[in-house]
C-alpha cells in the first residue's frame, strides 16, 4: 500500500523531493524488515526511477546502493551505464560488477567512468590490461597510483607506449620501487625523446646532435637502471633492449667498463642463445678463443673483439664492483687502457675510437666531479681555525 502510494506521489512530486524520497525508499529496501510482497514492489518502483528524468533520483539510488552486496543486481548493473554523474560510485565501488562488466565499461565508458574503474580495491590484471589499452592519460594515472590494482608486465609497458611522453605519468611510474627495469628503461626511452625533440623545436640543437646527446643520455641511464636489477628482472631489461634495438655494441662495451659483469653476461648470453652459466665460463677462460668464439656468435662487430678482450682483461685485473652507483658509472682507468690500446693498435674502426674517447671524456669528467664533491664535503665537516675566528 505504502509502496502504491509513493508511486503514485513521486510522478507529480519536484526532483529534489523525489531524490530524497529515493534514498529513502532505496534504504529500506536493504535494511527494513520488508514482507515478500512489500519487498518486490520496492523494487519494481525502483527500477521504474531508473527512467526518470533527474539524474539527482538515480543519484541517490546510486548512492545507497554502491557499495552493497545486497543491492538489486539489475538496478546496479543499470546504474553503472548511465551518465557519469550517476555512475561513478558504482563503478568505484560495487562489488556486484564483474571483471567483463568493467572491461566492457572501460571500452565504451568516458574517462571520467574509467577513472572510477582504476581506483577500485583489489582492481583485476584483466581490467587494468582494458585500463592501459584503451583507458584516457587520466585512468592510466589513476591505476598507477592506485596501490591495489594488479598490473600484468605487458600492461606497463602499454601504458608507458601510449602516455610515456606525459611529465605526471612518468613521475608517477618512476617513484615506484617495484616496476619493473625493462618498464623503468622505456620510459627513460620516452622522456629522452621528448627533450631531443624539445631542444629541437627550439632550433637550440640540430637535429643529429640532439638525437646523439639524447641516445648517450638513455645509454647512461639505462646502465645505471641495470646496476640496481637482478635475476629475472635484469633478464626482462636486457630482452626489452634487443626487441627495441638498444642492445648494441657500444652499450654493452659501456656495461663491461662500467664493470657491471652480470649485465654483461646476460647481454651476451641474450644475443648468443647461450644460458647465461654457459656463457660466464665461457668469460673466464683466459686463452681469448672462447671470448672471440662467443663474441662472433653474439653478432657483435669483429671491429671491437679487441676492445672487448683488453676491458675484460682490465676488469679482471682491476676487480669489479659491488654497489649500484659503481656498476652504473665508466671506470676511468678501464676505459683509458682499453682507448690506448685501440689507438696503437691501428686496426681499431674510427667510430669505435670516437666512441672511447666519448667513454674517455665522460669517466674524467665525472671522477673530477667526485672528487670536488668530497673536497666539500670535507670542508664542511672540518673544523674552523681559531685564528679565522678571531679575526
Amino acid at each position: 500500500m505504502i509502496v502504491r502510494q509513493f508511486i503514485s506521489w513521486v510522478r507529480t512530486a519536484p526532483a529534489g523531493e523525489r531524490s530524497e524520497a529515493t534514498r529513502a525508499l532505496a534504504r529500506a529496501w536493504l535494511i527494513s524488515d520488508l514482507t515478500s510482497e512489500d519487498r518486490a514492489a520496492a523494487e519494481g518502483a525502483l527500477l521504474m526511477l531508473l527512467d526518470d528524468t533527474s539524474p539527482l533520483v538515480r543519484q541517490a539510488m546510486a548512492e545507497v546502493f554502491a557499495r552493497s552486496m545486497d543491492a538489486p543486481a539489475a538496478i546496479v548493473r543499470a546504474l553503472s551505464t548511465d551518465q557519469p554523474s550517476v555512475a561513478i560510485p558504482v563503478l568505484e565501488h560495487s562489488p556486484l560488477l564483474i571483471d567483463a562488466d568493467l572491461v566492457d565499461i572501460v571500452a565504451t565508458g568516458d574517462s571520467a567512468m574509467q577513472c572510477a574503474i582504476a581506483r577500485r580495491i583489489n582492481l583485476p590484471a584483466s581490467v587494468g590490461a582494458a585500463i592501459a589499452e584503451v583507458g584516457s592519460a587520466s585512468a592510466a594515472l589513476e591505476l598507477i597510483e592506485n596501490p591495489h590494482a594488479e598490473l600484468a608486465p605487458f600492461s606497463w609497458d602499454r601504458i608507458v607506449e601510449r602516455h610515456g611522453q606525459l611529465a605526471a605519468i612518468r613521475e608517477a611510474m618512476l617513484v615506484l620501487e617495484d616496476l619493473p627495469a625493462a618498464t623503468r628503461a622505456a620510459l627513460v626511452a620516452k622522456l629522452s625523446d621528448t627533450l631531443a625533440q624539445f631542444v629541437v623545436a627550439r632550433n637550440w640543437l640540430s637535429p643529429d646532435r640532439a638525437g646523439r646527446i639524447a641516445s648517450e643520455a638513455r645509454d647512461r641511464s639505462t646502465v645505471n637502471i641495470a646496476a640496481s636489477s637482478r635475476g629475472d628482472d635484469m633478464q626482462g631489461l636486457v630482452q626489452h633492449l634487443r626487441v627495441t634495438g638498444q642492445l648494441t655494441a657500444g652499450w654493452i662495451l659501456r656495461a663491461l667498463l662500467s664493470g657491471n659483469l652480470e649485465l654483461f653476461d646476460h647481454a651476451l648470453a641474450e644475443l648468443s642463445g647461450l644460458p647465461p652459466a654457459r656463457v660466464s665460463a665461457l668469460l673466464h677462460d683466459r686463452s681469448g678463443a672462447s671470448l672471440q668464439a662467443l663474441l662472433s656468435r653474439a653478432g657483435l662487430p669483429e671491429s671491437t673483439f679487441a676492445a672487448f678482450r683488453v676491458a675484460l682483461e682490465a676488469s679482471h685485473e682491476i676487480g669489479f664492483v659491488d654497489t649500484v652507483d659503481g656498476a652504473a658509472r665508466l671506470r676511468r682507468q678501464m676505459v683509458e687502457r682499453v682507448l690506448t690500446h685501440c689507438e696503437s693498435d691501428g686496426q681499431a674502426a674510427g667510430p669505435l675510437l670516437i666512441l672511447l674517447r666519448r667513454f674517455a671524456t665522460e669517466s674524467a669528467r665525472e671522477e673530477a666531479r667526485m672528487f670536488c664533491d668530497e673536497l666539500v664535503a670535507d670542508d664542511a665537516i672540518a673544523p674552523i681555525p681559531y685564528d679565522l675566528i678571531a679575526a
